[in-house]
């Protein structure tokens, strides 16, 4: 089915290659006694096919006149609001060590991470 080409056969000891080439001889005796061939039969009946025909349009049963207008929500953005702190707590945030984020809490917090070195 994929093109391509049946690889060699190995059989498992000489007793059964003999006897696939028995089954295989005795076979094209019985195509050649019933004048059987099979690649010709295939050529005339694809030759005889009648050929394939495309055709763009749109599917059987389909009306493609009438198209309803989208529902107008009156074009407002319907997005999440991004939080925002409204405590007292942190008074900010700090960064320590290569854009580490740090919350300051405190004025002294602010000035330790102010003198860190890494």
């Amino acid at each position: 089915m994929s093109g391509k080409k049946k690889g060699k056969v190995k059989f498992r000891n000489a007793d059964e290659a003999r006897n696939a080439r028995d089954l295989d001889a005795s076979w094209k005796e019985l195509k050649k006694k019933w004048q059987v061939d099979l690649d010709q039969s295939k050529k005339q009946r694809a030759m005889q096919a009648e050929p394939l025909t495309y055709t763009l349009s749109a599917p059987p049963g389909r009306d493609t006149g009438t198209r309803l207008p989208s529902r107008d929500t009156g074009g407002i953005a319907m997005t999440k609001p991004a939080p925002v702190y409204t405590g007292t707590k942190v008074l900010g945030i700090g960064t320590m060590h290569k854009s580490n984020a740090v919350p300051i809490f405190s004025s002294e917090e602010a000035v330790e991470i102010s003198s860190m070195r890494r």
